[in-house]
């Protein structure tokens, strides 16, 4: 899989760092590493296992610690760590940079910035931020809706009605996030995020209509920029000779970048008010995520046997 990367220029817009030292074009200073290290430890000396492609935090600890050291034993440690050329150092809560930074800095030529936030706060911000940004991805055809919170990936062959659907479910009250190309990142071990490419946000494709945007039309509150992905819902022309799940007691998913998501299908056919289902969709997703299954109540008020059954239908969606 691709290796991503982010750069330097796009974090100090983001955060509104202040540049102190850019050795060259922030633009061309990329970041492909999610880790971040306060390199405390690594200043008293110990260089064993650095990582020198993350970026490096120094807040309070390792500016006052600098501070008690005598001059050119400080300017050592310091050169010893700017030595490895690691992207880029942030200094936060608006500490004063020392000379000995500054001119580590320029000597091997590493960026240095700086934020007034404190230390705790910008490395979970940033930490969550390159998540995001590095984080593996795959494109496909398809529609992301949001309904009642949940994330719903629409797939299905062109033309079966997964815009007009969309349209539908925004004209009720839900967001869309992406028509067409839905772009789905794996920010976690647990979590999928989908999201639109920025050329096509919030415009869909209406057969016999014609392009439209979604965000012009239904304001503001219509659109979403990513969500997770909660459910996969599979729209297909109706099979007469194909057996459709009723009950919903068996578990299917399908692998997304090594993520299981659960999946449904839906057939189609005239009558079927698809915004309908899929709103119900969610909501019982939502329920079966807290504990509750419909089909397993019914049953065992019917004095049937309940058995969850332990096989996983795997979808070979991607």
């Amino acid at each position: 899989m691709a290796n991503f990367s982010v750069s330097l220029t796009k974090i100090i817009k983001d955060f509104r760092l202040e540049q102190i030292y850019m050795p060259e074009n922030s633009d061309d200073i990329m970041l492909e590493s999610a880790d971040v290290n306060r390199p405390g430890l690594n200043l008293t000396g110990y260089m064993e296992y650095f990582d020198n492609t993350r970026i490096q935090i120094f807040g309070l600890n390792e500016v006052e610690y600098l501070k008690t050291l005598p001059l050119e034993e400080r300017r050592a440690r310091v050169d010893i760590l700017f030595a490895q050329k690691f992207p880029v150092a942030v200094v936060t809560r608006n500490l004063d940079v020392c000379d000995a930074i500054l001119d580590a800095a320029k000597k091997y030529g590493v960026a240095c910035v700086a934020t007034s936030e404190t230390t705790s706060s910008f490395l979970s911000g940033l930490i969550s931020y390159l998540n995001v940004e590095l984080a593996p991805r795959i494109t496909r055809h398809g529609v992301l809706i949001e309904a009642y919170g949940e994330g719903i990936l629409m797939l299905g062959e062109s033309g079966v009605g997964k815009s007009e659907t969309a349209i539908e479910l925004v004209k009720r009250g839900h967001r869309l996030i992406a028509d067409d190309a839905v772009e789905i990142r794996r920010v976690s071990n647990r979590t999928l995020v989908g999201s639109s490419p920025e050329n096509i946000r919030h415009f869909l494709e209406l057969r016999g209509v014609g392009i439209i945007n979604a965000r012009r039309l239904f304001g503001m509150g219509s659109v979403k920029i990513t969500e997770k992905i909660d459910m996969i819902v599979k729209l297909e022309l109706w099979d007469a000779d194909k057996v459709y799940d009723r009950m919903g007691m068996e578990n299917e998913y399908a692998t997304i970048l090594g993520i299981q998501v659960p999946c449904i299908t839906i057939p189609i056919k005239p009558g079927r008010n698809l915004a309908i289902i899929l709103e119900v969709a969610a909501m019982n997703n939502r329920q079966k995520k807290m504990g509750y299954n419909a089909a397993q109540e019914l049953m065992a008020n019917l004095g049937m046997p309940v058995e969850e059954s332990n096989d996983i239908k795997n979808w070979d969606l991607f």
